[in-house]
């Protein structure tokens, strides 16, 4: 299937009923929002269109909401947020793994046990691993992680956040997915909570519905269309950016073909 170029989703909204945007690298760049993405919304909004703005944030939906008011999104737009954090949150509720859960994360990731604070163990006495990102200290190495992890990998680890890294302005962190992906690499085993898994689809369509994916991570965005048999677009100004910059668009189809994956639309930026 070729990709096919749009100057703007106006093009194409028509065909479907209802819209997936991710948010960190669509509708932000975890510093300020896109007037463009934000004209997005405005016009589905216009043309009665459902859209669901869905993250692989390791945290509860509300917490994220309350970010993206921080950044300034009018709140008419916050109707419908799901996220990943979400989703662990309903396995965490019901003890699917245990109770005892060792959290490997940051601090501003700990609203998403709020209420599960006497269940936090040591990774010694604990049923299994919590994983929301790295800690806080950024000098830390992965090298740090894999000696933390090496002797508990009999441990199931919970990762609430599939993405490996994320753009912060012009900046790359590392996310939840890298550690978890380095737990595997020790011999672990691990589940994986969001994009491009079912469950988090689940939460978010109506039955009967045409869906449009939108989003800048081919290996949770565009996948996760492709598992659910959805349509696509790929904004390519995200988290490929180096891979799509200066390259003819005829060569497109290339990059989704390493990742073997396959779109419908792009964009370099979400607009109307």
């Amino acid at each position: 299937m070729r990709t096919k170029l749009i100057k703007g989703l106006s093009q194409i909204q028509s065909k479907y009923d209802a819209f997936l945007i991710d948010l960190w690298g669509v509708m932000h760049n975890g510093i300020q929002l896109y007037p463009s993405a934000i004209d997005v919304l405005k016009n589905l909004n216009k043309f009665n269109k459902r859209f669901v703005l869905i993250s692989n944030a390791p945290r509860p939906s509300k917490s994220v909401e309350k970010y993206l008011l921080n950044l300034k999104m009018d709140k008419v737009f916050l109707k419908n947020v799901f996220t990943s954090g979400e989703v662990a949150l309903q396995t965490l509720k019901k003890n699917v793994y245990g109770k005892k859960f060792y959290h490997l994360g940051p601090q501003r990731d700990e609203d998403l046990i709020a209420g599960f604070e006497k269940n936090k163990a040591s990774l010694e006495k604990c049923d299994f691993i919590l994983c929301t990102g790295l800690f806080e200290n950024e000098e830390i190495s992965l090298d740090y992680y894999k000696n933390l992890l090496r002797k508990y990998t009999k441990l199931k680890m919970i990762c609430t956040n599939p993405d490996l890294i994320v753009r912060r302005g012009s900046r790359s962190e590392y996310c939840a997915g890298t550690l978890a992906l380095t737990f595997e690499e020790l011999g672990g085993k691990v589940v994986y909570f969001g994009k491009p898994y079912p469950e988090i689809y689940n939460f978010c369509i109506k039955k009967n519905e045409t869906i449009l994916v939108i989003g800048d991570n081919i290996r949770t965005d565009i996948r996760g269309a492709n598992n659910m048999k959805f349509d696509s677009l790929l904004v390519t100004d995200g988290i490929h950016k180096d891979e799509f910059i200066n390259l003819p668009i005829e060569d497109y189809d290339k990059i989704l073909e390493k990742y073997k994956t396959k779109t419908n639309y792009y964009q370099e930026r979400l607009t109307w």
